[in-house]
């Protein structure tokens, strides 16, 4: 292990590859499926070579606020992507922003989804990236007549017209990746590459769909679950999807296309980059037919929430590793910023891997949590605002729904989720011990929807009374170092602390 660490000093340049899919399940690739062939080789070769974590968790399953945590490392709570089609807050820097001020190269390449606009983008590079490859989902479209534009949303131009590779938008996004890595080969740099693919509508040649034209919905013995012991909103999500298509061939056969997309680029890294660091995750999953419901939105299902994440890095972490420790996007941000050495600073929210990769015997996180508050700003529907807060240590999950049924699932007796013990007297001490860690959570990282009605929840029986100042302390934001200090309301003086009871003020 030494060896591994005195040689992550001695690289000659410092590089990261990130890339990322949109909606793709974990057991959607075939290193995670039991070995079925899921038309996924360069993503299972990638696992071969790295890490694959089986326990990786989305901070929010809806595209903007996963995409939030990913690119900043802080909460949707903390942060400001609430929901779809809302924008980050001034705030809030993202890893761009922090590399770029340090004189490393940074290129994002792909959907983005973090600057308010809609589904699509305002086509703007953003602070901290190089607008040279800059190439959003606006882009892509702003280069078509409204014929192609309107042919680039429709499963059918897939399926009847064939239409070829360079249609794509992956194949633009690949593209642009390639260029980058080849002419930037000898610098330090970080390389977002984030396809929309295999998200709806699932664009692809017409080939990659031959292998699945009789795909069912992946069946993890949850598509028949009767909803009995399941929350409300779950129930009325499930009634709104009507009968739910059993083929699943447009989202599978797309998955297997953004494979061979990925592909390209990591050949590319392997030829010019052979000592990044390369990164693969997705922002989330879908329910596919599970519990009775389709898509992603205010669920905390493993579906939907636990996602494929790997991690290569040649010659420093060990080959063909499979990982149970909890992990989550929070944690891309710190670890990244510890390959270029940097510090990780106080306002960020999760942990860094690095002591993880290096001996995977070290626990990063003793617990991951995700959140929820609504899909998307912009509709109505997607449920509204459901405010769910939830916290798992790998095996056992609690879901607080704040407006409807509690959850409470072993995920090692139970994978499928089928039976809520939320009320089960034989789990009552692991359930109250989850539901302080998501108390102390919530309070630690300034979640403005806490409150004392988070703890009152019907099973916990030993829940103090309601106040109106709650826990009575007062929780200032951990600011940027060249960010002009906060001062203490009371005095008007600096403050000792940041965590601090109310109205404790300077003393002499």
């Amino acid at each position: 292990m030494n060896s591994k660490k005195g040689k992550r000093n001695d690289m000659k340049n410092k590089q990261v590859i990130l890339i990322m899919t949109d909606t793709q399940r974990k057991d959607m690739l075939g290193c995670y499926s039991d070995n079925l062939d899921m038309g996924t080789p360069y993503l299972d070769s990638l696992a071969a070579e790295g890490i694959r974590f089986e326990r990786a968790y989305t901070c929010q399953p809806v595209c903007g606020p996963a995409r939030s945590s990913i690119f900043t490392g802080t909460y949707p709570h903390t942060n400001g992507m609430l929901g779809n089609s809302m924008s980050l807050n001034q705030l809030t820097k993202t890893i761009g922003q922090r590399l770029s001020a340090e004189g490393i190269e940074t290129a994002y390449i792909g959907k983005w989804h973090l600057d308010g606009g809609d589904y699509f983008g305002n086509g703007i590079c953003p602070e901290g990236w190089n607008a040279d490859y800059w190439y959003d989902m606006r882009n892509y479209l702003d280069n078509m007549g409204n014929d192609d534009r309107y042919k680039s949303r429709q499963f059918d131009s897939a399926l009847i017209k064939n239409i070829p590779e360079e249609f794509t938008f992956a194949y633009g996004c690949s593209n642009r990746a390639v260029e980058f890595i080849k002419k930037n080969k000898n610098k330090d740099y970080l390389l977002v590459v984030s396809y929309d693919e295999p998200h709806h509508p699932y664009l692809a040649p017409q080939k990659y769909y031959e292998n699945f034209k009789n795909c069912s919905h992946i069946n993890n013995g949850n598509l028949a679950d009767t909803l009995d012991n399941k929350p409300e909103h779950i129930k009325v999500w499930s009634a709104g999807e009507g009968e739910i298509d059993s083929s699943a061939y447009g989202l599978m056969g797309c998955n297997s296309y953004v494979d061979s997309e990925i592909g390209r680029v990591l050949e590319a890294a392997e030829k010019f980059s052979d000592e990044a660091m390369l990164i693969y995750t997705s922002d989330h999953g879908d329910a596919l037919g599970a519990h009775g419901i389709t898509n992603k939105g205010p669920a905390m299902y493993e579906e939907i929430t636990n996602i494929p994440f790997i991690i290569k890095w040649k010659d420093i972490i060990e080959k063909n590793l499979v990982l149970k420790h909890p992990v989550s996007h929070i944690d891309i941000v710190p670890t990244i910023l510890g390959v270029f050495g940097l510090p990780v600073p106080e306002c960020l929210e999760g942990k860094s891997l690095s002591e993880t990769l290096i001996n995977p015997e070290e626990k990063a996180n003793e617990y991951v949590f995700i959140e929820f508050t609504r899909y998307e700003i912009d509709h109505d529907g997607f449920g509204g605002y459901q405010p769910i807060r939830a916290v798992t240590d790998g095996r056992y999950k609690l879901v607080v729904n704040l407006l409807t049924t509690d959850e409470l699932y072993d995920n090692e007796n139970d994978p499928g989720e089928m039976k809520n013990q939320i009320i089960n007297k034989n789990y009552m001490e692991i359930r109250n011990k989850l539901h302080d860690v998501l108390l102390k959570w919530m309070n630690d990282t300034r979640d403005p929807f806490r409150g004392y009605y988070w703890e009152r929840r019907p099973w916990r029986t030993d829940a103090r009374p309601a106040t109106w100042d709650y826990t009575g302390m007062t929780r200032q934001r951990a600011i940027e170092a060249e960010e002009t200090g906060q001062l203490d309301y009371l005095t008007g003086l600096p403050y000792e602390k940041r965590i601090r009871g109310k109205g404790v003020i300077k003393k002499d």
